[in-house]
């Protein structure tokens, strides 16, 4: 039997605030298979965005398992989860996360050029993510001189330049206006599509849910497969 892409097992995330420990994440257990597409729903502060950066490798937990195709990422080194998430993942910010100083080619391309994967040729990922992404002629630019909808289509690009096996997206069009935020939503179904990617989205809006395959909600730190009352 193949094992799934995500699985996540008793998921503890917490934070000491003075003489309170705020559960961000309590016992969150759910798993994701290969090439499904899950939103996680909730209002601000239920922990949708840490339990997702959680899964990526992003935080560690206080205990609990991740296991992204079958290996547990909360045992692995810095280094070794450096490398594994540059081979198996892809993270979308909800506020970009560009570089300044570098221009948008560059940031696009920065994760390429660390892992330098010797079997694994980016031109033809690059020329097709940018047509796509309908940023061909932005790439020169420097993300000040970009608007948010360009911006966010280099960060979607920049997530997928290593093509991934499973993406993370947190609050993807989060920022923008619902003209920009529905373009980049289906340019970003339409890569998933393409390249097979498995998707995790944290989102709160219930229009982009509604496309997911599965929906999860969390309140207070807690997931569950059914709305909370």
């Amino acid at each position: 039997m193949e094992k799934p892409m995500l699985e996540v097992c008793d998921l503890i995330k917490q934070y000491r605030q003075s003489d309170t420990v705020i559960h961000a994440v309590n016992r969150a257990t759910f798993r994701v298979e290969d090439g499904e597409f899950v939103a996680i729903m909730g209002t601000s502060g239920s922990g949708k965005s840490t339990l997702l950066h959680l899964c990526a490798g992003l935080l560690s937990p206080n205990s609990g398992l991740i296991r992204i195709r079958g290996n547990d990422i909360t045992k692995m080194s810095a280094d070794k989860l450096a490398r594994f998430r540059g081979q198996y993942v892809g993270f979308i910010f909800q506020k970009h996360n560009l570089i300044p100083q570098l221009t948008a080619l560059e940031n696009i391309t920065l994760p390429a050029m660390m892992m330098k994967k010797p079997d694994y040729s980016y031109e033809h990922s690059l020329k097709k993510l940018t047509e796509t992404l309908k940023i061909r002629d932005r790439l020169h630019h420097l993300p000040d001189a970009l608007s948010g909808g360009q911006q966010q289509r280099v960060a979607i690009a920049r997530a997928l330049i290593n093509r991934p096996q499973i993406l993370f997206a947190d609050e993807p069009t989060g920022n923008l206006d619902r003209k920009n935020a529905d373009e980049v939503m289906e340019l970003l179904l339409q890569m998933r599509q393409e390249m097979g990617q498995t998707l995790l989205m944290v989102t709160h809006d219930a229009a982009l849910a509604a496309r997911a395959d599965r929906i999860l909600y969390m309140e207070d730190g807690v997931l569950s497969p059914r709305p909370f009352l």
